[in-house]
């Protein structure tokens, strides 16, 4: 595998491009790390090491009511961090890049919306979308920005609350008295609401599982932007690729988990490198 590094960046954009030209029906995969520019952390660092506590568990969520009073206050104090996040450089690039025919498709592991604001139209979020909620009892769908003014309205000790912002819509945030905190319900039913989102432990949905292991199938190259791979529902697409031989490059700061699939990696942010491989590929 070859990597560039910042005083080679621009020979690893060349050769990105090289590749992006062989190949026309690129699948392009990202996670955390395309969106840590627009203002939101990434779960690791460069060496692949989870950052904090674990996240929450969806069979917790759905089992625990505590376990939901504690995931509905800290999103209440860190959603406004999504919520107020913008499209990047990277993200606005890999639209270009779709609209110019560079890549065939987007498959994310982020749960942000950024990819749909920037303009991607070809776009699986394996995920799901944290700005949707939804009833675990009736399915009637919500608004995430409609749910935090509920929470905002019925639990105002936590209103002005100032707190590190996690990944996903997390907060640093442990309230030492949540007997209290009014946790939002389905207005329909009364039943448990839960963002649109895979829980860590939780399995994606069939259907969206199966449109993305077609991208896969139909895409002829994989690149990998902003994933440290560590997760098997990313990991999985770099081993389909490799058994299929079809070539996988990435743009990530640090390790991945298919580093010994990669034929390269350029290590450089992706707001830096995708808008220099966009400019390059319109100009061929």
């Amino acid at each position: 595998m070859q990597i560039f590094s910042e005083h080679d960046a621009d020979a690893g954009v060349a050769e990105l491009a090289a590749l992006l030209g062989r190949h026309r029906k690129v699948l392009v995969l990202t996670g955390a790390g395309l969106s840590t520019a627009s203002g939101i952390p990434d779960y690791r660092d460069k060496d692949g090491v989870r950052r904090g506590n674990a996240p929450v568990q969806g069979p917790e969520f759905r089992r625990s009511d505590a376990v939901r009073r504690r995931y509905w206050a800290r999103s209440m104090v860190g959603y406004p961090t999504l919520a107020q996040a913008a499209p990047n450089a990277g993200h606005m690039a890999l639209a270009r890049l779709e609209q110019g025919g560079g890549v065939g498709a987007v498959i994310t592991q982020n749960v942000d919306g950024l990819h749909q604001r920037a303009g991607s139209v070809k776009l699986i979020e394996l995920h799901g979308n944290i700005h949707g909620v939804v009833c675990l009892e009736c399915r009637a769908q919500y608004g995430r920005a409609d749910i935090q003014r509920q929470l905002l309205r019925e639990n105002p000790q936590l209103a002005d609350t100032d707190a590190r912002p996690l990944p996903d819509g997390d907060a640093q945030l442990e309230p030492e008295a949540l007997e209290h905190f009014a946790v939002p319900h389905c207005a329909r039913c009364a039943g448990v609401l839960q963002p649109d989102v895979v829980f860590f432990g939780d399995t994606i949905p069939r259907a969206r599982t199966e449109a993305a292991l077609q991208t896969m199938a139909d895409a002829d190259a994989l690149l990998v932007v902003g994933s440290s791979l560590m997760v098997f529902s990313g990991y999985r697409f770099c081993k389909l690729a490799a058994e299929t031989g079809k070539p996988i490059a990435a743009i990530n700061a640090g390790v991945t988990r298919a580093d010994a699939l990669l034929a390269l990696r350029v290590a450089v942010p992706a707001e830096r490198v995708l808008p220099l491989l966009a400019h390059r590929l319109a100009g061929a």
